[in-house]
């Protein structure tokens, strides 16, 4: 692949960690899910109660695993209801200093953490998930973001009736990008739109797209790939179920680290990997794809990563010392 990329690219910071940028240059930006549907840490819904202890655990190895591999991460919070979304949000902010992403289906309730998030002092580590083409009243939820004056948002470039990597673009540029900018959004993440495994290439392509056409960090979601993946029941053939209760775990995971790993090294500034509990082979799998992309980016531009916590660095200090000296 060809890493050079003729428009100047946007670096974003979002609660301190940089975003974006030129391939190799910083770390990708992993976004692991909490609270989402089936969570087994999830009580009531609309009470928004949840195994406090385990969730906390679930954060505390997170923290380490990001420091293992030189991870730079996000936690995406899911909720149903506006007072749920709040308690999560007041959890996650309490017992990390990772950015947090406010996601929900519906408006009532994204609204709702935004609007809390700005209340309780986090407006520069809240990402706004998302601006999408199905919202109910696009231009409504537009009008109220305006006024809660946030900076992040994802913009999710799913277009139903052109799903090429072209028709992505132009969902881009006759819908979400005015519509994001018009809500004050002043740093953007494009996720371009995983539906299938075969498909995570139209992303890829997307993504290239994106980042030469606007400059904003680019990324996908290949876990909706591997986890929607169903096969014919050996035992019954008329049925389908998942690969994973089809093939086992190991060969899940096998399947799901390969449609990270080689997202990774093209032209893509962040993963929303799914389940938080992912981590453990998708942090160690995308740490040493980063960590392969900034090597290519040094064997073309003679360039290494400026910080210290990249995943090279922290993987691979002798080489990284030994290619200082011969720069």
């Amino acid at each position: 692949m060809c890493i050079e990329i003729k428009t100047p690219q946007k670096v974003l910071d979002i609660g301190g960690l940089k975003v974006g940028g030129k391939p190799g240059e910083n770390p990708i930006f992993m976004i692991g899910t909490m609270f989402y549907s089936g969570h087994s840490i999830v009580g009531k819904r609309k009470e928004g109660t949840f195994d406090k202890a385990r969730a906390e655990e679930l954060l505390a190895h997170h923290d380490e695993m990001c420091d293992r591999y030189g991870i730079s991460a996000c936690i995406d919070v899911v909720a149903n209801f506006p007072e749920e979304m709040e308690k999560y949000i007041d959890f996650v902010a309490s017992h990390c200093d990772w950015p947090i992403m406010i996601d929900a289906w519906k408006v009532p309730p994204k609204l709702g953490g935004a609007k809390y998030a700005v209340e309780a002092g986090l407006k520069g580590r809240v990402i706004y998930n998302s601006i999408a083409p199905w919202s109910e009243d696009l231009q409504s939820e537009i009008d109220t973001l305006k006024e809660l004056k946030l900076s992040n948002a994802l913009l999710v470039a799913f277009n139903t009736e052109d799903p090429s990597p072209q028709g992505r673009i132009t969902l881009l540029d006759q819908k979400l990008i005015k519509a994001a900018q018009d809500a004050g959004f002043t740093n953007l993440l494009i996720d371009t739109s995983v539906l299938t495994v075969p498909l995570i290439a139209y992303s890829m392509l997307a993504n290239h797209l994106v980042k030469e056409k606007y400059g904003w960090p680019a990324g996908c979601a290949p876990s909706n790939g591997s986890d929607a993946w169903r096969l014919p029941d050996p035992e019954n053939l008329e049925k389908k179920r998942s690969v994973k209760k089809i093939w086992g775990k190991t060969v899940f995971e096998g399947i799901d680290s390969a449609g990270h790993a080689i997202t990774a090294i093209y032209y893509c500034d962040f993963l929303l990997y799914g389940a938080i509990e992912n981590n453990a082979w998708l942090f160690p799998t995308c740490a040493v794809a980063d960590s392969i992309l900034a090597t290519l980016r040094y064997g073309t531009e003679k360039t290494l990563p400026p910080s210290e916590k990249h995943p090279l660095a922290v993987l691979f200090p002798d080489f990284v010392e030994q290619a200082k000296s011969m720069m």
